[in-house]
């Protein structure tokens, strides 16, 4: 074959390589909708009000990325264990549910910065015995499988060597089963928390003091070979922060100054 003929034949085959493997991003902004994994039993971050509708949080922020996209924004509710095989499995596009920054999970989908950061406290029964996180050792503890909390947790009971630990599928599981005297404390979010308890959906609850876990740092994700989505997803938080919307919705749902995303000596 000559080499003017051998050049054509490389650049034919690289247009229809090209062609075969799609960008996420465009194809987002080509279908005019933009499928948000979102976890709708976490509130604030997540929940439905009144009339069945999502709010919350995150279902804001994904409304906030799908105006920047110029698409319309479609919230797929995604139960915690479910939130990366919704991406895997085609069923959403972006995962804006407060998921945790793990390695573990980044051997399977990609992260962008963080977008919003969680501390953690214990939440019990007033009638548990539990006043903080050490009086925790001997109890029965539970929380979502698969959670930053829950690895937290139950690492925590097996180096006690005293007391047990149950996983559950979802945050409603786990409030419940508190509620009815199955566990006698959970350790979650100070965000969830506060919900819960002020919220009076389950009588009897209250908070004991933090829980002694690293900040919990949470990326929006998207399958982790999609560079040009994640580089958008990683300039959209930036823009988001830098342009007050960040502070604005956390006044909304949460109150307070809002989190500082920035770490020393890694995220500026």
């Amino acid at each position: 074959m000559k080499f003017t003929q051998l050049a054509g034949s490389l650049v034919a085959a690289t247009v229809i390589g090209t062609t075969a493997h799609a960008d996420k991003l465009d194809d987002i902004i080509s279908s005019g909708t933009l499928r948000c994994a979102v976890v709708l039993d976490f509130p604030p971050m997540g929940s439905r009000d009144d009339t069945n509708t999502p709010v919350g949080f995150d279902v804001d922020y994904c409304n906030d990325l799908a105006a920047a996209l110029g698409v319309e924004a479609e919230i797929v509710e995604t139960p915690f264990p479910d939130r990366i095989p919704a991406l895997v499995s085609g069923r959403a596009d972006v995962g804006v549910a407060s998921t945790s920054d793990t390695l573990e999970r980044a051997k399977t989908v990609g992260f962008s910065v963080p977008y919003f950061a969680f501390t953690n406290v214990v939440l019990t029964r007033e009638d548990a015995g539990v006043d903080s996180f050490e009086s925790l050792k001997g109890k029965t503890v539970g929380s979502v499988a698969g959670t930053f909390e829950a690895i937290a947790l139950e690492e925590q009971v097996d180096a006690w060597d005293d007391g047990s630990f149950r996983s559950y599928q979802s945050q409603a599981d786990v409030f419940l089963s508190l509620s009815q005297g199955q566990i006698d404390a959970t350790v979650v979010t100070s965000t969830v928390a506060s919900s819960i308890v002020n919220g009076g959906k389950f009588e009897g609850l209250t908070i004991a003091g933090d829980a002694p876990f690293d900040v919990d740092y949470v990326g929006l994700i998207g399958l982790r070979q999609e560079y040009g989505l994640l580089n958008y997803l990683d300039l959209f938080v930036n823009q988001q922060v830098r342009s007050g919307r960040y502070q604005e919705l956390f006044d909304k749902w949460v109150g307070g100054d809002a989190p500082d995303l920035t770490i020393a000596k890694a995220y500026r």
